[in-house]
């Protein structure tokens, strides 16, 4: 595993539980607003955690956490991943992936594997828009939607969420989500942060009022749609 970070308490990133959050290095998307730059670009130049020391701290941990985010970068790209989530499993903790979705035989083998407890997957737009959005001018938007649908039906809680950004969103992007996604159990929309480990440093947020705008176009289809980070 390559472990380029480690937040060993977050009460943010696995909804409804104290858990710790492992960023993997490497991303198959570039995706210019992502945030965590060095993580996607330039993994090799950040320290590499020793797997085995991230779990002998999970372990001790075990009385305060419950679960654990594993995250990115984008971790289905790791070719290990499969057997560091049984070590975590083998701790009694839960596990939430954070994904793009864009390796769907990676997270549907995980789940077969009784391996996931909770899956987040970014929507980075619509279906017209997701290339651009992505940074990756050949994806192939069947995969997306494999990964989309078989979270929906596989029957573990999860979450759709996009980073909503004032330079490539829309409100017909929030429409045809809406109409690609409906029914979903929850989808966020998150508000984009600038911070000094964005890709691209040339983009801004919609307001509160504006990202409620968009929200009202999705309940219709997504009841469960929720603002997050937003003040």
């Amino acid at each position: 595993m390559q472990i380029c970070g480690f937040n060993k308490t977050t009460l943010l990133d696995y909804p409804g539980h104290v858990a710790a959050t492992i960023f993997t290095g490497c991303c198959n998307f570039r995706c210019p607003f992502c945030q965590n730059g060095d993580l996607v670009l330039h993994p090799a130049r950040l320290p590499q955690l020793d797997e085995e020391e991230v779990l002998k701290v999970l372990a001790k941990r075990r009385g305060i956490l419950t679960g654990v985010c594993v995250t990115g970068g984008e971790p289905t790209l790791q070719p290990d991943l499969a057997v560091f989530l049984k070590k975590i499993k083998e701790l009694g903790l839960l596990v939430k992936l954070d994904t793009n979705g864009y390796r769907p035989e990676v997270v549907e083998d995980l789940f077969r594997q009784g391996l996931l407890d909770y899956i987040a997957m970014d929507i980075k737009s619509s279906p017209e828009h997701y290339a651009a959005v992505a940074g990756f001018p050949g994806l192939q938007m069947d995969r997306i939607r494999e990964s989309a649908a078989f979270i929906q039906g596989c029957g573990l809680p999860y979450e759709f969420r996009t980073t909503v950004v004032r330079e490539l969103h829309r409100a017909e992007d929030f429409l045809s989500i809406g109409r690609w996604l409906q029914g979903a159990e929850a989808y966020f929309l998150q508000s984009y942060q600038e911070s000094e480990g964005v890709i691209s440093p040339v983009f801004s947020a919609y307001s509160k009022e504006e990202l409620e705008a968009f929200q009202s176009l999705l309940l219709p289809f997504i009841p469960n749609t929720r603002l997050r980070g937003v003040d």
